[in-house]
């Protein structure tokens, strides 16, 4: 394990969620992720934030990068080692739950989180600072989220809205980055079965001061 945490089992909610034959969220990369791809090169090394069942991973590994895919759910990480063999890239894998993970200063150059959605406000300032923490300096934070007007769509997320992302939440969340890409805006997406449809979206690229 090349990221400490506390030994974890699979988280039942998310294990039942993935235990079906297909991909709950798809196998191809998030939409945003894919168009940051000319930010990335290849022996980055990148840490894939609750990834699931990994298309997010397999991705930036098809990239050339070096990644951990963390989540707390067992059956979606086997699923995302079998979508790495079956795309023949490499993909380290960590059994953890967020509030347990131990983000280690400094250690990535690039951190990846893609709708992870379901912390409450405690445990998503926590995961807020400890992706900073993780990240080396001048690295690369990448994030997608759902904002407030995402409820009137139900077309995936939380039903918190608590657990929703505004512009102001993450300028102040991430006012020690530089922001180089903030914006809102309404898009139509189609991610497997569990993302699809109209969606409130709001995509985030800043980077960690050198």
């Amino acid at each position: 394990m090349s990221l400490g945490s506390k030994e974890a089992a699979g988280n039942p909610h998310w294990d039942q969620r993935y235990a079906v034959d297909d991909y709950v969220f798809g196998t191809e990369p998030n939409a945003f992720l894919a168009a940051q791809g000319h930010r990335l090169a290849a022996g980055m090394r990148a840490l894939a934030v609750a990834d699931g069942e990994g298309r997010n991973g397999v991705w930036l590994a098809r990239q050339g990068l070096d990644v951990l895919s963390m989540d707390a759910s067992a059956v979606g990480l086997e699923k995302a080692r079998k979508l790495a063999s079956a795309n023949d890239v490499g993909l380290k894998t960590v059994l953890a739950d967020l509030g347990d993970f131990d983000w280690e200063p400094a250690s990535f150059d690039v951190v990846v989180a893609i709708f992870v959605q379901f912390a409450a406000p405690a445990l998503r300032a926590a995961m807020f600072t400890g992706m900073q923490q993780a990240l080396r300096p001048g690295g690369l934070l990448l994030l997608q989220g759902y904002r407030p007007e995402q409820l009137a769509y139900r077309t995936g997320g939380p039903s918190a809205i608590e657990n929703l992302y505004t512009t102001e939440l993450l300028r102040s969340a991430f006012a020690e980055m530089t922001i180089e890409h903030l914006r809102e805006h309404d898009s139509e997406i189609s991610e497997g079965h569990g993302h699809r449809g109209m969606s409130a979206l709001i995509d985030l690229v800043a980077r960690k001061q050198p």
